[in-house]
C-alpha cells in the first residue's frame, strides 16, 4: 500500500483555496489500484494505473466536498491533514 497526497482546489464561502488530502493506493490482485481518502469516509475510486487512480480520486474528493457544501455541511470538510506515521510489527 502506498501513501500519497493529492492537492484539490476548494471554493468555500466564495474563497478558493487548496488542500492536500492523504490518499492510500492499494494494488489489486486483478490489476489496477484502489484509492481511498481516510479523512473523507467512503471516498473511494480506482484506476488501471497509479496516475489514473490519483486523477480519479481527485474527482471523487471534489465531488465529496461538493455534496457536503450542497447539503450545508461545509463545516465537516477537513481543513488540515493529520500526521502520518508507520509502525513495524512482527508477524509470527
Amino acid at each position: 500500500m502506498e501513501i500519497l497526497t493529492k492537492k484539490v482546489k476548494i471554493i468555500l464561502e466564495g474563497v478558493e483555496w487548496q488542500m492536500k488530502y492523504l490518499v492510500y493506493l492499494e494494488p489489486q490482485p486483478e490489476g489496477g489500484y484502489t484509492a481511498t481518502v481516510p479523512a473523507l469516509p467512503g471516498c473511494i475510486s480506482e484506476g488501471e494505473t497509479k496516475e489514473e487512480a490519483l486523477e480519479n480520486i481527485k474527482d471523487a474528493i471534489e465531488g465529496y466536498i461538493h455534496v457536503l457544501k450542497k447539503h450545508g455541511r461545509a463545516d465537516e470538510i477537513p481543513k488540515k491533514m493529520g500526521e502520518v506515521e508507520s509502525v513495524e510489527v512482527a508477524i509470527a
